[in-house]
């Protein structure tokens, strides 16, 4: 790993910050993991039809981003946490290989940010049963998403705070003074106007795909836009034996295309 630059400053760090759903992957891993939560409890598929239903009539009713995403969170209502937990390392591991899960410009991006010395952060309105097992897979140094409420080992329904919009700047500030990183050195990615908030606290922000708000933003304020149609270039830091994700990552693109 090649040493960090100096931050000119005065923070001893810096970090890439990255979105989850349609940044890092290229589907939205709640639902993912909701549909595959429900098939390892037997349910039929219309359960999955049924609940969807349910969280896209409140956004066609004007519900937004956050209170949908509270709402999601109620469906696990006296789940257990660490049984959620470990059906989301199965349902990593059963998606991992899958033609199309990952985004390989992304992931290409987020192992050169920490080739290069940053501390890598997801930041997700998703949650631990997701997020925990992504970020082991690509060795992620740090994951914060949606945090479900837990009594007696149990999820409430309830969170403590959605990680969307707002929170997610909010989120980087605090981790800026909690681990000593120089946002005006540090990255971040996202696919969602709702990430503007995270974009708009560091120095290097980055827009992932083809909001049109984002590329809006993006050709007034100069910053690249990443295409995840696009091949991802080689990496010679990384090969065949590598366990970070890249391997995965460009298999599965090759395989999406074909």
């Amino acid at each position: 790993m090649s040493t960090p630059l100096a931050c000119r400053h005065g923070a001893s760090d810096h970090a890439a910050f990255f979105d989850v759903d349609e940044t890092l992957l290229s589907g939205k891993s709640m639902f993912d993991f909701l549909a595959h939560h429900l098939r390892a409890r037997g349910e039929p598929s219309s359960a999955y039809d049924r609940l969807t239903a349910e969280l896209r009539d409140l956004a066609t009713d004007g519900s937004s981003r956050a209170q949908i995403n509270r709402a999601y969170y109620r469906l696990y209502r006296g789940e257990s946490y660490e049984a959620l937990a470990s059906e989301g390392m199965r349902w990593f591991e059963a998606n991992r290989g899958r033609p199309g899960f990952f985004l390989p410009v992304s992931v290409r991006a987020l192992h050169r940010h920490r080739a290069q010395g940053a501390r890598t952060i997801l930041l997700s309105g998703s949650f631990f049963a997701c997020l925990d097992a992504i970020a082991a897979g690509l060795g992620v140094d740090e994951a914060h998403g949606t945090r479900p409420m837990v009594h007696q080992g149990r999820l409430t329904g309830e969170v403590e705070r959605p990680m969307i919009g707002t929170a997610k700047g909010a989120a980087a500030r605090e981790l800026a003074v909690a681990r000593g990183l120089c946002l005006r050195c540090s990255h971040a990615y996202g696919d969602h106007p709702s990430d503007l908030p995270l974009l708009e606290s560091v120095g290097h922000p980055h827009v992932v795909g083809s909001d049109p708000e984002l590329l809006t933003h993006a050709a007034e304020r100069g910053w690249p836009v990443l295409d995840p149609r696009a091949p991802a270039p080689v990496d010679l830091h990384h090969g065949e034996d590598c366990r970070c994700g890249c391997v995965l990552a460009d298999w599965s693109m090759r395989r999406a295309v074909r």
